[in-house]
């Protein structure tokens, strides 16, 4: 098979088929699973970070070598773009809609968000639901929880992407692991997504439906993931950066923060670093 089409296969379902499977999973089961959501967030986050720092970032400083002398120094550079850029637009958002929400506007509310649903900005949409405000008000609610689901998929099909164009093998490199990793990292996100608005009074099917749909930006950012990787060693070194920087953003801003707050304990840190050493072994093994 033509590698593109693999990878947009892949791709396709390792984001709308992640976030679908969570969707069809929180439709069946609408109990609080809080405990479930934060493990698997911290166990996702360890094996990405693994896979990020020993392997995507490895293969950028190497890239970046053959065009330069101390390459590291473009790592970097690429790595504090795809924070800045994630941040700036999380920021954008939570900033434009953070009053809108009691819970979150209050003044002893972390500078994170301690529920899932915050992370998504399902609450804002369940918000406008309860208040039976206008068509307008949910249209704009669903566009800022699309957008802020949007933000995550894009640098994760990034990474994608990059660790295809770096694979030896489409079936057993890098590549193919990223995608599983993040399709497994969806699955409570697409939970988060379907439970409220399963609750709001959508009907389950179309509710798992739209769940799944907010997995297709995934592609988007794997074909660009895919596109910079193939123009050259300067293409490759800032797609694997940026996707790296995007994704240490993800996990160390926002999934390990959201996975410490929705369940206090100290089983994520277990998590995190069982995740971590799987990411190892998959890796030199």
């Amino acid at each position: 098979m033509d590698p593109f089409w693999f990878v947009t296969i892949v791709t396709l379902l390792s984001g709308a088929g992640g976030t679908g499977i969570g969707g069809l999973v929180g439709a069946l089961f609408k109990s609080d699973s809080n405990r479930t959501i934060s493990l698997l967030l911290a166990f996702a986050g360890g094996v990405m970070t693994a896979m990020v720092c020993f392997d995507l970032l490895a293969e950028a400083v190497e890239a970046a070598d053959t065009v330069m002398d101390h390459g590291v120094i473009m790592v970097i550079g690429a790595v504090a773009l795809g924070i800045a850029v994630v941040y700036g637009l999380n920021f954008l958002i939570d900033h434009r809609t953070r009053a809108e929400v009691s819970h979150t506007a209050a003044h002893d509310h972390p500078d994170t968000h301690d529920d899932i649903d915050e992370l998504i900005h399902a609450d804002h949409l369940n918000m406008h639901r309860r208040h039976n405000d206008s068509r307008a008000s949910l249209v704009v609610a669903g566009i800022v929880m699309a957008a802020a689901i949007a933000l995550h998929n894009i640098p994760e099909g990034m990474t994608i992407g990059a660790s295809f164009a770096i694979s030896d093998s489409l079936m057993l490199g890098s590549g193919m692991i990223m995608a599983v990793l993040i399709g497994l990292h969806n699955i409570p996100e697409g939970m988060a997504v379907s439970v409220p608005l399963i609750s709001g009074g959508m009907g389950r099917v179309r509710a798992v439906l739209l769940t799944a749909l907010c997995g297709l930006p995934t592609l988007f950012g794997a074909w660009l993931g895919l596109w910079l990787g193939d123009i050259g060693p300067e293409g490759l070194c800032s797609s694997l950066g940026f996707a790296g920087g995007a994704m240490l953003y993800v996990v160390f801003g926002e999934i390990m923060p959201e996975a410490y707050l929705i369940y206090r304990s100290k089983l994520p840190a277990f998590a995190f670093m069982v995740g971590l050493a799987l990411g190892m072994l998959m890796i030199f093994f």
